[in-house]
This record gives structure tokens, sequence and C-alpha cells, in this order.
């Protein structure tokens, strides 16, 4: 039987392709398809091309004709690897499939070229409209839900990252014990890394929790016998 837990993180076929082009300092990347979860395929090439540049990633994405907010997710950790490397990602051009996404979720300015302001990066002017109703109603509370992603990420990264530095597991690892205890307990995972994350402030897990993160941590640790799960004034370098 497959585990509930792989089937939950497993990313579709990207469907997706790019064309990539020096331009001076720069990296021009044209991309065209679809901007969905399977997207996050593009990641590791994209944080080559990034590497490669001197000063950062232009995005033409006239040709992507549909955008979700998984593909607006891979275009912000594209962002957040460039920041750490003092690079920038600007998008030179888009259709309304991320337009839309961008106005809606705010981030146009995120990917705005020094002095683009406002207006920047806006769809072409004989692209069809956004779409209105039904579809636009779905778009909008996919975009509310990525925005309580983006406020509960850095707790479930730091709830990770404690995973990690205790039992000794890989980021996938990490997030295969959250997802797998988020489950067997009916708890949201926002919620349970919260809770992790006391635990190095003191607090402690609910017992049944402490069991399912337990069996998770054995069942993906890199060696035979996992350690305990944090218990109250536990430290993550136990």
């Amino acid at each position: 039987m497959p585990d509930p837990a792989h089937s939950v993180t497993a990313i579709p076929p990207c469907m997706a392709t790019m064309d990539v082009m020096p331009d001076g300092d720069r990296m021009a990347v044209t991309v065209w398809g679809e901007l969905d979860l399977g997207s996050r395929r593009l990641l590791p090439d994209l944080h080559d091309i990034l590497t490669l540049s001197g000063s950062g990633v232009d995005l033409r994405l006239d040709a992507v004709g549909f955008c979700d907010c998984s593909g607006l997710n891979m275009l912000l950790d594209l962002r957040m690897r460039a920041l750490d490397e003092g690079k920038t990602i600007t998008v030179r051009s888009c259709g309304p499939a991320v337009g839309r996404l961008l106005d809606l979720t705010g981030t146009r300015e995120l990917f705005a070229a020094p002095g683009q302001g406002q207006d920047a990066v806006r769809p072409a002017a004989d692209e069809p409209g956004p779409p209105t109703g039904d579809d636009d109603q779905d778009l909008r509370a996919e975009v509310a839900q990525l925005r309580r992603a983006m406020q509960t990420r850095p707790t479930i990264d730091l709830a990770r990252g404690i995973l990690m530095a205790s039992f000794g597991l890989t980021p996938e690892g990490a997030w295969s014990v959250l997802v797998r205890t988020s489950q067997k307990t009916n708890t949201k995972l926002h919620h349970l890394a919260r809770d992790l994350v006391g635990t190095v402030h003191g607090g402690t897990l609910p017992e049944p929790v402490q069991r399912q993160l337990a069996a998770a941590v054995a069942s993906s640790a890199p060696r035979n016998e996992a350690p305990a799960c944090p218990a109250k004034g536990s430290s993550p370098e136990a």
C-alpha cells in the first residue's frame, strides 16, 4: 500500500519548458506552458542559472498560459535564493495568467526591476483579460490559502530545522515526519510546527503527538535507532 505521506509530497510532471540566454551580467529566461505544482521541478535548473549569472535572472512569462499559487510559490522560492546570493529575480513581461496572480497576491513589486515601480510587468495589451465568475472566485480562495501559507511557513521551516538537528534527518525526511504526524494526530501542520518550536522554549507536546512523532522519526531517521522526540526543556541539538 502506498505511503500516504509520500503521496502528499509527490510532485507531478512539469508542464513548462524554458529557454535561457545570457544578457550581460544577467540571464534571460523565457518560460512556456503551465506554472503549477509540477513547475517546482524547474527549480534545480533555475538555481544553477542563477548561480551562473552575475547579478540575477530576468523572466519572460508571456507564454505561460496557466499559473496557480504553487507556481507563484516556486517563483518566490527562487527569489529567496537570489536574495541569499545578493542577486535579483525580475519578471520583465508576463501574460494575464501570471499578471492576475501577481496583482491578487500583492507580489508584483517583488519582481519589478529597479525603476519599474507600480506599473511593472503589466500583461500585454493584446492578451485576453482575466477570467471572471467561478474561476476568479476559485483563484481568490487559492490566493487566501497562499497568504496563510506564507504567514505560517517560517514556523514550519523552524520545526523542520529542529527535527533535522535533533534526529539527523534530511530536509525531505523532516518534512515527511511533520506531514505524517499531522495526519495521524489530525493536527493542522502549522499548529504542530508551532508546538514543536515551543518545545525549545520549555513547552511540551501532548502524549499522543509525542508517540506519533517518535514513530514517524523512527521510520525516517537515517539510523537504526531514533532518539526520543523533543520533550520539555529539550534542545534542538540533543
